[in-house]
């Protein structure tokens, strides 16, 4: 199992690290894919729900919503940094 997670973080994450370095606007974007993702995260977490996973019958906990939303919203102002605030370099 491992080594297909793995692989789909390979072949999913190294195109959006691509596309997110050379393109100023696919970093407006992932502000505000992580904005919506960590606040969604957030109210789950406040609200104290647990989220079954489609198909399986794990569920994820509030606690862990908490950390989740932690990782989006900070990834929110790294994006939301080079995307909008930092000048971009020729």
């Amino acid at each position: 199992m491992t080594a297909f997670l793995l692989a789909g973080l390979l072949a999913l994450g190294g195109p959006t690290l691509y596309f997110a370095i050379r393109s100023r606007e696919f970093r407006k974007f992932l502000a505000g894919a992580f904005f919506v993702s960590g606040g969604t995260q957030l109210y789950l977490f406040l609200a104290n729900v647990s989220v079954p996973i489609l198909g399986t019958d794990l569920v994820v906990t509030p606690a862990m919503n908490g950390r989740r939303s932690i990782v989006h919203l900070a990834l929110f102002l790294v994006t939301l940094y080079f995307g909008y605030v930092r000048k971009p370099t020729p």
